[in-house]
């Protein structure tokens, strides 16, 4: 149903539902979904800055992970000092 009001803003589908769309599934699913893009694109940049390229398997394997690893990838990797410790770290 949401999608039938793509051009609404999220305030106008509040009023016209009657309900705040912030408590839903949906929206609280997607919210999430957003948080685990944005924490794996800032992770394999840091590693590609610091490493250099990040090999296509090393970095879906990255993808697949849950966003609480990937937030401890994101500390830990300030303590690595090749992409083998990332390939280490992610076979713990």
């Amino acid at each position: 149903m949401v999608y039938m009001f793509t051009n609404l803003s999220r305030q106008e589908v509040d009023a016209m539902l009657g309900l705040q769309f912030s408590d839903t599934r949906v929206y609280r699913e997607a919210k999430e979904e957003g948080r685990q893009e944005e924490a794996t694109s800032l992770v394999l940049r840091q590693l590609t800055r610091r490493f250099g390229e990040v090999p296509q398997n090393l970095a879906q394997q990255i993808r697949e992970l849950p966003i609480n690893e990937i937030e401890t990838l994101g500390e830990a990797l300030l303590d690595f000092q090749s992409l083998s410790d990332v390939v280490n770290w992610l076979g713990q």
